[in-house]
């Protein structure tokens, strides 16, 4: 995605900055095609990236609920061991 996007802008800028006085619309739609691939590419990636990022919340949640678990299970069995020394 980023190469695509990169490619189209050297190509934009070498048709801009070359001096080429006549560029033709073939040229120009061929940029015009790279960019709006680039545009997409870029829309799937944040897509992509926004959905790594809810499981990853999702992931990091039901690892909080996990520890806290299981610091009250520890919390439990040291109270249970503590109970059975004074008998």
């Amino acid at each position: 995605m980023q190469k695509k996007f990169i490619a189209s802008a050297l190509l934009l800028s070498a048709l801009t900055l070359g001096g080429c006085a006549t560029v033709s619309k073939e040229d120009l739609a061929e940029v015009r095609v790279l960019a709006e691939k680039a545009a997409a590419d870029a829309s799937e990636a944040k897509t992509m990236a926004a959905d790594a990022r809810s499981t990853a919340d999702t992931a990091r949640a039901e690892a909080e609920a996990a520890n806290r678990k299981a610091a009250e299970t520890e919390t439990k069995i040291d109270r249970m061991f503590k109970k059975s020394m004074y008998k």
